[in-house]
């Protein structure tokens, strides 16, 4: 089971891959990029060695970049070992996805082989997971990204630094990183050539029309979009001439290009850095239009292609598609802050969000006295979480309401009838002024005491807690409602984990539906949930945990088998002044106040 800590974690190696990631776009040369790319393994990834063993002409494969060791450098750079030799290692090795590994059990009949390597012998793990010297970890780089395409080289990396094997989540960014370092040599490579093109064209002027030729043939069969560009005069950043490549990932023929710039196709949040880069060359990753109207992430590189005499000629454009690039940082990030059995938002993700409605000002204050409760509306903008298709299962007993907000979650009071979507939440997972809630034309946060300072950002909406006990005023606020499962260790005893698990999606699914769009339902660890609702009185609150309870109680079908469980649900109220951990604690002990309160309750009546 994943310990709390592991989303930061996580982020902290996505930041990491990411940077390394990027670096390796910025290298100008085919040997600095297969320098860069070993050195993205050591400062990003957390090896201590790494070595790129890049095919040759005639298929072997040389050790054409190491580091993390200037030892391992002097022995193996330069080094060649056969393609044969490779491809049997690869064939005997386990596969980790894209990856291969060869535990040092099974090595040993490698250590005659012609490839190079640093392996030395040592003790027997310690423990199952423990790296041995003699283990080995390859990742092949393809021209494709895949397995489908032509060999380009291998990754040999070593030494992990935390003494491991490399669980899910270090395989997969290593995996990512290889499929990176794959595109950023090819297009090394492809700019190598570009390069030696234009040359020709400046320089060789008697050979101008193979010069020519040789250009047009690169331009036009790149597997990258190219594009070249007017500079200077009434034209100036007119679309001249475009490659295939391009054109298809556009959707646009080549003389309907020729009627844009980049600039009328770029998405409008990204014409400040489109202009930044266009001026005198550089590289820039922003969102291009298509015909359809639907937008692709790019990578755009600029070229700036000059006459000795005249000056600049034109802006030669390299197009690369990082769509599925964006799309996999998007979902490490989500698998970072998400629950991977339920999809919901995990404990980190869940105090993230509730921070983001608290500042530091003690409730009771001049401000806060004067201030009003957030509207709903205020909370809109997060992003919603896919269903998890599944079924579910659950155990016995259910969950009352107690009195003064002691237990509750459902639609009460201001929720509709209709169902919302699956997973939807509403809290953001991005805090800071720049994500400040947007509360309407007509609301102003001078007259609510909204400050920068005491932890609230311009625009901040104080949460204020509804007074508790006596007659119910109809005050609005944050309701945290804290959920917890009766019957469901029984139910996990007795069928078995699967059932278990089965059941938590089920429930999850389900709460989720009864909630508001803008809503937050998170799994905090084990069988308990957390539901945050703004903008809801102390009845809506009850209102809500009824609903929540009825939605619950229903039998959930596992493998043909009904079973049911119930809830128990205390009710707190976040404000102004508390942290999210001192308002989490507040909704547990109403929890567990009430499941108290039912069990005696039943006694009783038995």
């Amino acid at each position: 089971m994943e310990t709390e800590s592991e989303p930061y974690v996580r982020l902290a190696t996505l930041r990491g891959l990411h940077q390394v990631v990027a670096d390796l776009n910025t290298a100008r040369s085919l040997a600095d990029t297969l320098q860069t790319v070993a050195d993205g393994i050591v400062t990003g990834l957390g090896y201590e060695l790494s070595a790129v063993n890049l095919v040759r002409p005639d298929g072997d494969l040389v050790v054409a970049a190491v580091a993390g060791s200037a030892g391992a450098e002097a022995l193996l750079a330069g080094r060649v070992g056969s393609r044969v030799s490779w491809e049997r290692r690869l064939a005997m090795a386990d596969q980790w996805g894209s990856l291969r590994f060869i535990p040092y059990t099974e090595g040993w009949v490698l250590d005659n082989d012609d490839v190079p390597q640093w392996h030395t012998a040592g003790p027997a793990p310690r423990f199952p997971d423990e790296w041995h010297p003699m283990d080995r970890l390859f990742a092949p780089m393809y021209t494709a990204g895949t397995a489908g395409g032509e060999l380009l080289g291998v990754i040999s990396v070593d030494k992990p630094r935390n003494g491991r094997r490399p669980g899910a989540w270090g395989r997969e960014a290593l995996q990512m990183y290889a499929f990176q370092a794959a595109i950023a040599i090819s297009n090394a490579r492809l700019r190598a050539n570009m390069q030696r093109a234009l040359v020709r064209l400046e320089r060789e002027q008697q050979a101008l029309r193979a010069s020519e030729e040789s250009f047009r043939q690169a331009f036009e069969y790149a597997p990258s979009g190219m594009a070249i560009a007017e500079m200077g005069g009434d034209q100036h950043g007119r679309l001249h001439r475009t490659n295939d490549a391009l054109c298809r990932l556009l959707g646009r023929s080549a003389s309907q290009m020729r009627r844009y710039s980049f600039s009328d196709l770029v998405h409008p949040e990204d014409i400040g850095t489109l202009l930044r880069t266009s001026a005198e060359g550089g590289r820039a990753e922003l969102r291009l239009a298509r015909r359809d109207g639907t937008y692709v992430w790019v990578s755009l590189r600029n070229s700036v292609v000059a006459d000795a005499a005249d000056g600049p000629r034109f802006l030669l454009t390299h197009v690369e598609d990082i769509e599925e690039r964006k799309r996999h940082e998007l979902q490490l990030a989500h698998r970072a802050s998400h629950d991977s059995l339920t999809g919901l938002p995990n404990s980190a993700e869940l105090r993230a969000r509730l921070s983001s409605r608290l500042c530091n000002r003690a409730p009771g204050s001049e401000p806060h006295a004067a201030a009003v409760a957030a509207p709903y509306g205020c909370l809109d903008g997060f992003a919603e979480v896919e269903g998890v298709d599944g079924a579910a299962a659950a155990a016995a007993a259910g969950a009352g309401v107690g009195a003064a907000g002691m237990t509750g979650m459902a639609r009460g009071g201001v929720y509709g009838s209709g169902q919302a979507g699956p997973y939807a939440h509403g809290f953001g997972s991005e805090l800071g002024p720049e994500h400040a809630p947007d509360c309407g034309p007509d609301y102003a946060p001078d007259e609510i005491g909204c400050g920068e300072h005491d932890g609230a950002y311009p625009g901040h909406v104080h949460a204020i807690a509804p007074p508790e006990g006596g007659e119910d005023d109809g005050t609005k606020g944050l309701a945290v409602l804290f959920c917890d499962l009766d019957g469901f260790k029984a139910i996990n005893d007795r069928f078995g984990h699967h059932t278990g698990d089965a059941v938590l999606i089920e429930v999850a699914r389900r709460l989720s539906n009864g909630v508001r769009e803008g809503d937050t339902v998170a799994r905090l660890g084990g069988d308990e949930f957390v539901v945050l609702a703004d903008g809801l009185a102390q009845a809506d609150a009850e209102d809500l945990a009824v609903r929540l309870r009825s939605a619950i109680v229903p039998p959930i079908r596992v493998d043909g088998r009904a079973v049911r469980v119930g809830a128990s649900f205390g009710i707190g109220w976040a404000g102004c002044g508390m942290s999210a951990d001192e308002v989490l604690h507040s909704a547990d002990q109403r929890m567990y106040v009430e499941k108290r309160s039912r069990a005696k309750a039943g006694r009783r009546a038995g």
